[in-house]
């Protein structure tokens, strides 16, 4: 259901059978203020995820949207006029608004106004399943309606005596809305924090025991990142042709050539991808900045325009979040580019993409295309980072000679009176852990 429920939390409160099927007959008209061009495609999709019809589309083309208004006062009246015409029940904005753009659209146009932030919010809520993303849900459809309090409890004021030093009903009740809104959003933060928290000690856990390289599948959303980590891995995780199909970090394993790695796939990308819903869903991303690998899934079947638009969006997503900084991971390793879905582009078209992004790997995942180049690229990749050591284990020291084994795979050994030579290559963040054995000269 996408229509906004102000005052209460749709990640907590179930809406009933009615409802549901109200949502089912909305009929939404989009409206955008764009430079040039009347592209809206990425938001139609949400409305067809969020299963409401779209009947049409306004643009406004100037430079920014109207600060009162959103759109120019002739535009509004077309708007108004077209919205009668199609027998629209909501208008749905490009944009998020202002909480006083959103009441003057609201009331010049007599219809529930929606942006572009709240239909997001809404298809978070619809499939955010777990507990912490539902958390983060709740959390960013807060921080969304905190400003927009003002103006929700007005009809109580004329029920106040009113006059210097007094304050109406109406007031009093938006502090104290606002005042449990910040209560929540501070415990959401907290229960957040120790969430992330909780994983930060699993993870150090597991990397005093082990180290499984960890890689991360990020992209924008619908590039095929789901229908690619159950190809590598033989897993069976859901997969639609939805956006935000993918809200948890979903984490399977991939063994190739001996070695095992960690595929994670994460919540997808778009443009203008609001802050609050990047900072909620920060214990999410956060799979993207800590990860040994970075893979970017690209739809490779799209045009040269929507390509770079939504390499960029993903970049700029990245780069807030502290995944990527000048071209390069927070690993100090450059992400790999994946240009996913090739079996929907000619020859000519993947050699067109193979000069313009000589480094990146093709495949189509859906027919299990290049997928052992893929694989055998992340092995290459992720042995970059290996560093050659030389040690001297002591015979008593089993147990650090069996680890070895296991994380180097194949070792060169060398058995001398005083313990085993081992050369070897090793993750460097492992290196350290072995230093007593370190040997310069032997």
């Amino acid at each position: 259901m996408t229509k906004r429920q102000r005052g209460s939390q749709r990640s907590t409160h179930p809406h009933d059978l009615d409802e549901q099927r109200a949502a089912a007959d909305q009929r939404a008209l989009m409206v955008g203020v764009l430079e040039h061009g009347d592209d809206l495609g990425e938001l139609r999709e949400l409305l067809r995820t969020a299963e409401v019809e779209v009947v049409g589309q306004l643009v406004q083309h100037r430079d920014e949207p109207h600060p009162n208004t959103y759109l120019g006062e002739g535009k509004l009246d077309e708007l108004k006029e077209l919205a009668h015409e199609l027998d629209a029940t909501l208008v749905v904005t490009d944009d998020e608004l202002s909480p006083r753009q959103e009441r003057n659209l609201e009331g010049r146009l007599g219809m529930p106004v929606l942006d572009r932030t709240a239909l997001i919010l809404d298809i978070f809520a619809t499939h955010a399943h777990s507990a912490e993303g539902k958390l983060q849900v709740e959390l960013a459809q807060l921080q969304y309606n905190l400003a927009r309090m003002r103006g929700l409890w007005s009809h109580l004021d004329r029920l106040g005596v009113g006059g210097v030093g007094t304050r109406g009903p109406g007031e009093t009740q938006i502090e104290t809305d606002r005042r449990l809104a910040r209560d929540r959003i501070s415990k959401l933060r907290r229960r957040l924090e120790d969430v992330k928290g909780t994983r930060a000690v699993m993870r150090a856990e597991r990397a005093r025991s082990s180290h499984v390289p960890n890689v991360a599948l990020a992209g924008y959303t619908n590039a095929g990142k789901s229908t690619l980590l159950n190809a590598l891995t033989g897993a069976e995780v859901g997969v639609q042709n939805r956006l935000f199909h993918t809200l948890d970090p979903t984490t399977r394993t991939l063994r190739w050539n001996g070695r095992t790695y960690l595929l994670t796939d994460t919540v997808g990308f778009i443009r203008k991808l609001p802050h609050h819903l990047v900072e909620a869903f920060g214990a999410t991303l956060e799979e993207t900045v800590i990860a040994d690998l970075l893979l970017h899934v690209v739809d490779a079947s799209q045009d040269d325009e929507q390509l770079r638009a939504v390499m960029g969006a993903v970049e700029d997503v990245l780069k807030d979040i502290g995944a990527l900084k000048d071209g390069v991971g927070a690993n100090g390793v450059a992400p790999l580019l994946v240009l996913n879905k090739c079996d929907l582009i000619d020859d000519a078209r993947r050699e067109e993409l193979r000069v313009r992004f000589p480094g990146a790997v093709q495949v189509a995942a859906a027919e299990r295309e290049g997928l052992g180049t893929l694989a055998a690229r992340i092995e290459r990749e992720f042995e970059a980072t290996l560093r050659p050591v030389e040690l001297l284990v002591p015979y008593p020291a089993g147990a650090a000679l069996a680890e070895l084994h296991e994380l180097a795979g194949d070792l060169e050994q060398e058995h001398r009176p005083d313990g085993v030579l081992v050369r070897a290559r090793l993750p460097r963040q492992l290196v350290a852990r072995y230093e007593k054995y370190r040997v310069e000269h032997v």
